[in-house]
């Protein structure tokens, strides 16, 4: 039996000392196809552990419904790890952050509105309580107490960020102990006073999380722990995107020169991230630290890591591994890279057909009734877009539609023609309109772009969460399609217009011989989803960074592929291209 512990400031696993050299590669974020191939490149950097988060709306959809099967089988992506020789830190706090939808936590949570969340309330802890039970068992075979890699693993997630209770802490410690999580468990938070007051729990490991200012973070450490080791449990050595900001890049001399000055600390470390992947689906998050400043994350989440989105070592791999091996006693020739695997590009692709949306609503879900326009989490809805239809008598003069409130972006039709667009927190944008003598039919198509994954608003309903007016008068009785758009298989399509004109669905094929990685530019396009061969690869929008979407060769096939595209707006070319280099801004 293998135990991680430490005496003094020195971690020691199986009796001898050990230092930590970590990188983060979340399973989710990757298609299995690529999980060895990404964990024999974090072994070959000089990396002794990989930790990955485990995201719970990613394994519990619906309550009760559990996944763990294809990129969500956690068990395999830890026994491959273990498989290669590396160990692993597991952090399945029930929240996550990780720029990741709802920070993990699953949407439906939201449609009891008495559930409070991240607290030692009865009905949150009741959930938490129920989907342990399914996950810790699960992990109790792999933890290295029973001869497994899992050598720790995390109570809750930069807790002290969030709020300060206690008893939660210490609930959620009990019941992973109760459960036989009997390796080092730990905490990770900020480098502030505030936050490992609050996020700490006594007994047990106390981590930071930054990305520069190394002397300082410890420091600060030391000033709780004054005697345990030293470990940076999020280094920060690249960045994350919101649609329409600059990518973020960082140089790697940088990187290395922060990693050289925690390994001269005697500190372990983990890299946040070493390979960060992509959040295909609807599964981007989004940040919001002041009410009105709503921020969306784009689908790559390259990082600007260590490996790139597509798996390619970049300067910063290189300059980790050799730092790696300067200060090592191992020799780390040994330690070969996997063989690229080569990128290829398939060139244009015709979008030959087309299918509007507001007249296929039928085809996609069934109409729902409702007095109000209630939030898609009242209505057993997750992810997506969600359409409220409603018909308004007149004449009428001109007024102003107010959506009370509109999460997150809103398209606004009169008898099926657009009228603008509403966007969260964004008063510029808004939309009025006059209703003839005989009166008009309203649809307002809203789409999710992402659940807040931290600070202060993580409570993020999503649709129309309040009401709509047509002036000062609050309009009832609405129709509601919900829209998760996980099943496309219903949609009659036909020839495509010249027009080109959203909301609509694009489809088309392509031949693929030898299949590879690729990338997927959408130049003439403005805002959508994309599905290659019924896979969600995520969503573009031409307010970038990002320019192309990562296309990994498992999805793809020898012979013939289908791509459809649902477009919100319009594009002046009903054709794609399949480049074979990423361009992330």
């Amino acid at each position: 039996m293998a135990v991680l512990t430490y005496k003094g400031s020195q971690f020691i696993y199986d009796n001898e000392p050990i230092q930590i050299y970590s990188g983060a590669i979340h399973y989710f974020r990757v298609v299995p196809e690529y999980w060895e191939d990404r964990l024999l490149k974090l072994k070959a950097c000089g990396l002794n552990t990989v930790e990955t988060y485990v995201p719970w709306n990613f394994h519990e959809p619906q309550p009760g419904q559990y996944r763990f099967e294809g990129m969500a089988d956690l068990e395999r992506f830890i026994q491959i790890a273990g498989d290669v020789g590396l160990y692993v830190i597991v952090r399945p706090s029930p929240y996550i952050c990780a720029e990741w939808e709802f920070g993990g936590l699953p949407s439906w949570l939201l449609a009891d509105d008495e559930i409070r969340l991240r607290c030692h309330d009865a009905k949150f802890l009741a959930n938490v309580d129920r989907y342990y039970d399914v996950l810790l068992p699960k992990l109790k075979p792999l933890l290295s107490t029973y001869g497994g890699p899992i050598i720790a693993m995390q109570i809750e997630n930069e807790y002290g960020s969030f709020g300060n209770d206690a008893d939660y802490l210490k609930y959620l410690r009990d019941g992973m102990v109760r459960r036989g999580m009997d390796v080092l468990l730990f905490t990770s938070d900020g480098p502030t006073d505030p936050m490992l007051q609050a996020g700490s729990v006594p007994g047990h490991l106390a981590t930071v999380n930054f990305g520069s200012g190394t002397e300082g973070a410890f420091a600060k450490l030391r000033e709780y722990q004054p005697d345990e080791p030293l470990m940076c449990m999020e280094y920060w050595n690249g960045w994350f995107d919101h649609w329409g900001e600059s990518h973020h890049t960082r140089e790697a001399a940088d990187v290395a020169s922060v990693f050289e000055e925690m390994i001269q600390a005697g500190a372990s470390v983990n890299f946040y991230m070493f390979h960060g992947g992509t959040n295909f689906g609807f599964y981007n998050g989004a940040n919001c630290q002041q009410k009105d400043q709503y921020e969306p994350t784009i689908t790559s989440y390259d990082y600007d890591s260590l490996l790139s989105e597509s798996g390619e070592p970049t300067a910063k791999f290189h300059a980790v591994r050799e730092l790696i091996a300067r200060y090592s006693d191992r020799e780390l020739g040994d330690l070969v890279l996997p063989e690229p695997k080569g990128n290829i590009a398939y060139g244009r692709v015709e979008l030959t057909e087309q299918a509007g949306l507001l007249r296929q609503l039928g085809r996609l879900s069934v109409p729902i009734q409702r007095t109000n326009p209630e939030p898609m989490e009242k209505l057993g809805q997750d992810y997506g877009f969600i359409c409220y239809q409603t018909r308004i008598s007149g004449p009428r003069e001109r007024q102003e539609l107010v959506v009370q409130e509109v999460r997150d972006r809103a398209l606004v039709f009169v008898d099926g023609q657009i009228q603008g667009v509403l966007e969260r927190g964004n008063k510029a944008l808004s939309v009025s309109f006059e209703v003839p003598a005989e009166g008009a039919d309203i649809s307002i198509l809203v789409e999710n772009m992402g659940r807040i994954n931290y600070g202060p608003y993580l409570r993020d309903p999503k649709g129309i969460t309040e009401g709509v007016r047509h002036g000062f008068q609050f309009l009832f009785d609405w129709t509601i399609h919900c829209l998760p758009l996980t099943d496309l298989s219903g949609l009659q399509f036909s020839s495509a217009s010249s027009e080109g004109q959203g909301p609509a669905f694009y489809r088309g094929s392509f031949q693929v011989g030898e299949v590879k990685d690729t990338f997927l530019r959408l130049d003439s396009w403005t805002k959508g989803v994309v599905y290659v061969n019924g896979f969600n690869l995520g969503r573009y929008w031409d307010q970038g960074p990002q320019k192309t979407l990562y296309v990994p060769a498992p999805l793809l096939r020898q012979g013939e592929n289908e791509i459809i595209l649902f477009e919100l707006h319009k594009t002046t070319d009903q054709a794609v291209t399949f480049v074979d280099t990423p361009d992330l801004g």
